[in-house]
């Protein structure tokens, strides 16, 4: 990332709603506990999210890929008062923390957290219609994901899926270049959404990118 963009998103950061204290709070305790925890959502993104949530006033909420539960908690603030959100997350050893957090929020009764690989657990939801899906899990299963789920959308439901632009690997100049196994397939999952007339795609290159999809 270039000093620029470092300058744009501290920018960006300030002119956005504050992170809520349990939060930074969550934040805090990621950087210091967990290894990567660039993978947690943060201010930006997580204000997206939760912009997102309200607005669409989901019923409910699929999250595939939960690591602490920052976009868990920020997804949930917008949920329909008889709303109920299930995130997948596939490393039980964060089992804990995510509980915690929910319960801190006051989510408990409306979250679901189940434990597994996303693809093991989506078979026993497939009697749930889908407001809103947040896919962000491992990135060489996104077409997996999107087309596990896809029918489960209600028309006019939104699908937002995370790292689209994988660190910048995906953009025509880093096409020759050799790079991770993962980053041909986040490129493909790319080029098909672009001309999938299931959904409408808005890319958006906020932090490591979104794609943000509306059901047709």
């Amino acid at each position: 990332m270039s000093s620029n963009d470092d300058s744009t998103n501290l920018y960006a950061a300030l002119h956005t709603a504050p992170e809520p204290p349990l939060l930074a709070q969550l934040t805090r305790e990621t950087h210091l506990q967990l290894l990567m925890p660039r993978m947690s959502s943060g201010h930006l993104q997580g204000r997206f999210l939760s912009m997102l949530s309200h607005l669409v006033k989901p019923r409910r909420i699929l999250e595939i890929g939960t690591f602490c539960g920052y976009a868990t908690l920020c997804l949930g603030e917008g949920l329909a008062a008889d709303g109920q959100l299930h995130t997948i997350e596939i490393d039980p050893e964060r089992e804990a923390r995510i509980r915690r957090y929910v319960a801190a929020a006051g989510l408990t009764a409306r979250v679901q957290l189940h434990i597994g690989v996303a693809l093991d657990v989506l078979p026993g939801l497939v009697d749930e219609v889908w407001d809103l899906v947040f896919i962000d899990a491992d990135k060489r299963n996104n077409d997996a994901y999107f087309e596990a789920v896809i029918e489960q959308v209600r028309p006019g439901g939104l699908l937002v899926v995370d790292n689209v632009l994988w660190g910048g690997k995906v953009l025509p100049e880093h096409a020759l270049k050799s790079g991770d196994k993962d980053t041909p397939l986040v490129r493909a999952f790319n080029d098909k959404i672009a001309r999938d007339a299931r959904v409408e795609p808005v890319f958006l290159p906020l932090r490591d990118g979104l794609l943000l999809l509306r059901k047709t």
